[in-house]
C-alpha cells in the first residue's frame, strides 16, 4: 500500500475588517488563538494558528483585515502585514461575508488577484442567511466576479462546514514534513497572549472610538508562589482617554482586569495575579518608533 505523503504549508486568511477571519482560525484550531470582537480592526499582528492533522499540518496566517483608508502609521502597517503574508503563503483563504460583495471586498480582490498561489473564496456567516438557498444567487454572482479555485461557504461561528475546508486546503498544500511541532497551536508565546486578552476587554468596553488608540504592553510575566503573575501597561494616544479607561472611581479598569484575569486563568488552568496601569504616548499609533518599542514588526 503507498504511503500518503504528508502535506504542510502556510495559509494565509486575508479579507476586509469584520468578516471573521479571527473566529474561523480559531474554529478551524479548535482553540482560541486570535482575539475576537465585534469592531473592526481589531486583529493587528500577524499570528498563526496550526491545525494538525494525520496527513497535513496547516499552518493558518490570521492577518489585519485589510482596508482602503490608512492615514495613520498603524493602518499602514497591518495593510503591508496582510499583503505581505498573502504574499508568503502556499494557499490563500479570501474571507467574505454572505450575502454581501462591498467596495471593500472589491479593493481587498484586487491587491490579491495577481498572486500565483492557490485561492479559496470562504463565504463565511451562512447561518445568517435565511432561507439558506437565498445563498444561491449570491454564490453565481461570485462565481463572474472572482477567479478562484473554490468556494466554500462556511459557519465560522457554527462550525458549519470546516471539515470539508480543511481537506480542501490540506489537498493543496505542498508535500512537506510538519513547519512546527505537532503539539503545538500558535507561534505566539503566553506574554504576547496574556497582552492580546486584556486588548480584547478593552476593545470591547470601551466606546467606539477609544479601541483603535489603545495598546497593551507586559511589563512583567513570571510565576511566583504558584501563580501566574502579570503586569501590564494600557497605553493611549491622550490624556483624555486615560480617564476613559479607568473609568469613575477605577471601575473600568478593575472590570477589564477581572475579565482577563478570568479568561487567562482558565486558559492555563493556573491562579492569575494581573496588574494593570494606564500611561500616556502622544499619537503612538502615528509613530514607527512607538510601533517598534510596542512590538509591532514593521515591514
Amino acid at each position: 500500500m503507498s504511503q500518503v505523503p504528508f502535506r504542510s504549508g502556510l495559509v494565509a486568511i486575508v479579507g476586509r475588517p469584520n468578516v471573521g477571519k479571527s473566529t474561523l482560525v480559531n474554529a478551524l484550531v479548535g482553540r482560541k488563538v486570535s482575539i475576537v470582537a465585534p469592531k473592526p480592526q481589531t486583529t493587528r499582528h500577524r499570528i498563526l494558528g496550526l491545525v494538525n492533522r494525520e496527513h497535513a499540518q496547516l499552518v493558518l496566517v490570521d492577518t489585519p483585515g485589510l482596508h482602503e483608508s490608512s492615514r495613520r502609521v498603524m493602518n499602514q502597517y497591518m495593510n503591508r502585514v496582510a499583503l505581505s503574508s498573502s504574499q508568503d503563503a502556499d494557499l490563500i483563504l479570501f474571507v467574505i461575508e454572505a450575502g454581501k460583495f462591498t467596495e471593500e471586498d472589491g479593493w481587498v480582490w484586487e491587491r490579491i488577484r495577481g498572486l500565483k498561489q492557490p485561492l479559496f473564496v470562504v463565504i463565511n456567516k451562512i447561518d445568517r442567511v435565511k432561507p439558506r438557498s437565498a445563498l444561491l444567487p449570491f454564490v453565481e454572482e461570485l462565481t463572474q466576479r472572482v477567479t478562484a479555485s473554490g468556494i466554500v461557504p462556511v459557519s465560522a461561528l457554527r462550525a458549519e462546514n470546516l471539515e470539508r475546508l480543511s481537506d480542501l486546503i490540506a489537498g493543496r498544500l505542498p508535500v512537506s514534513p510538519p513547519l512546527f511541532p505537532t503539539d503545538a497551536v500558535t507561534d505566539r508565546d503566553e506574554p504576547f497572549h496574556a497582552a492580546e486578552v486584556i486588548r480584547e476587554k478593552l476593545t470591547l468596553g470601551l466606546r467606539e472610538e477609544l479601541p483603535y488608540g489603545v495598546n497593551v504592553q507586559i511589563e512583567q510575566f513570571g510565576e511566583q508562589d504558584g501563580k501566574i503573575r502579570i503586569d501590564a501597561v494600557i497605553w493611549v494616544e491622550r490624556q483624555g482617554q486615560k480617564a476613559i479607561v479607568i473609568g469613575k472611581g477605577g471601575e473600568r479598569l478593575k472590570e477589564i482586569g477581572r475579565l482577563a484575569r478570568i479568561e487567562l486563568a482558565d486558559l492555563w488552568q493556573r491562579p492569575v495575579h494581573l496588574g494593570l496601569w494606564v500611561k500616556v504616548k502622544e499619537n503612538w499609533a502615528d509613530s514607527e518608533s512607538a510601533l517598534r518599542q510596542f512590538g509591532y514588526q514593521m515591514l
